[in-house]
């Protein structure tokens, strides 16, 4: 018997039995689709990790004013600590060698206007060397320069969602914009960034489309703080030359500042890479975490197969009997049931495909939240499912070649 005669035998077997085949491969069909969806979590939400992540530089050191209550503060000021502030920047940028940038910034919430129209934004007071740091990327416009930050001149750059809403019609850019009570001359709008910044430690959601940004001269010279003893500036960051270098040269700065600010400790120390770092380790921990559980899916659906196939051979001992009694081989009998044993967890494998890629897809259509496929997880999924067929079929198909066929003949 030719393999196209055992193949046609082996299917044949499935679809005289097609309600049992289907309630067989559900485990395989929900083990395979679980898999998918998955990875194609895993792997969206690796991929908006490393976005906000690069949206905050792999190579950059932050460093963020302290949030503290006024009590907090004059305890602080009364130890001699004016809080960070531009002479904190120069100090960095004089004493680490590896640091090539540094981007003091201060921020403000406020009302920006045009006409009629009036919405709440962040106000950044920034220098030339944000972009750079930052790879800033701009829609249209240039951004601000060295003199505008020496003039201390009215200009600003409009976020991405800023810019649409006071502008919904016209080109924003050589217009004017009240922030608060002073107009400014739009020079540039940034492109759309992604919805995340940092915090203490930490990564938290912001729109920081609905930025504007204005040179940080302009903005310590026309705009005060909320807090009488609020610091200078908000945050430094610090692009450093590789990130090789990246905790050695937070651990010098870390050691400036503190002796600047006379041992209090009124700032913390951020480093995106680091951060990126423990995330994907705890990524991987959940991945595996639900990967195992997809595996398990998998055991319980090839653990299904057997039972089945088992069954079936003992349904068909007699037809197993008159089969060797016309000269039928072991390896025949064992191939045929073997490749229906496989064609269950490979049809059941193709029906997972398809349901795990329409589960990714579904998520990320109702979801505020991007998966992505990978073409590797398909097919290993699918590989996979394979295997479970061949592993949970040889023990049943092993079975059914070694029935005696003089007692397979007499069977009842």
């Amino acid at each position: 018997m030719d393999r196209a005669e055992l193949m046609r035998m082996g299917l044949e077997g499935l679809s005289q039995h097609r309600l049992r085949s289907i309630l067989t491969m559900l485990g395989v069909i929900f083990g395979v689709a679980s898999v998918i969806a998955m990875l194609a979590i895993g792997e969206g939400a690796k991929r908006e990790a490393l976005k906000k992540f690069k949206a905050l530089g792999v190579n950059n050191i932050i460093v963020r004013d302290k949030n503290l209550s006024d009590t907090e503060l004059e305890e602080v000021r009364a130890k001699f600590s004016s809080g960070l502030s531009i002479a904190d920047a120069d100090a960095i940028r004089d004493i680490v060698p590896s640091a090539v940038y540094v981007a003091p910034q201060t921020e403000h919430e406020i009302d920006a206007k045009r006409n009629d129209k009036s919405i709440k934004v962040t106000l950044i007071g920034v220098d030339n060397a944000y972009q750079t740091i930052f790879d800033a990327h701009l829609a249209s416009g240039h951004f601000l320069t060295l003199d505008h930050h020496k003039r201390e001149l009215r200009v600003c750059v409009l976020g991405a969602d800023a810019a649409r809403e006071l502008f919904p019609i016209d080109e924003p850019l050589g217009k004017q914009v009240k922030l608060d009570d002073q107009w400014f001359e739009v020079v540039a709008v940034m492109a759309s960034k992604a919805l995340f910044t940092e915090t203490v430690g930490e990564l938290a959601a912001r729109n920081l489309n609905q930025d504007i940004y204005i040179p940080l001269s302009s903005f310590l010279r026309r705009f005060s703080k909320k807090k009488v003893l609020a610091s200078q500036i908000d945050q430094l960051t610090v692009q450093v030359t590789d990130s090789d270098r990246l905790l050695e040269a937070s651990a010098v700065i870390r050691r400036i500042l503190t002796r600047r600010h006379h041992n209090n400790e009124d700032f913390d120390i951020v480093v995106p890479f680091e951060l990126l770092k423990q995330e994907e380790h705890e990524r991987q921990i959940y991945n595996m975490v639900l990967g195992s559980i997809a595996a398990i899916s998998l055991l319980v659906g090839g653990i299904g197969i057997m039972n089945i196939m088992l069954a079936t051979v003992l349904e068909r001992t007699r037809e197993i009997g008159i089969r060797r009694a016309l000269g039928a081989k072991q390896r025949e009998i064992m191939s045929q049931f073997l490749i229906e044993a496989v064609g269950l967890s490979l049809i059941g494998g193709l029906v997972g495909v398809f349901l795990g890629v329409g589960m990714a897809l579904f998520i990320d259509a109702i979801a505020d939240f991007k998966t992505v496929i990978s073409p590797l997880s398909v097919i290993a999924s699918f590989g996979l499912s394979g295997i479970v067929g061949i592993l949970s079929g040889t023990f049943p198909a092993r079975r059914a070649a070694r029935v005696n066929p003089i007692e397979a003949l007499r069977y009842e």
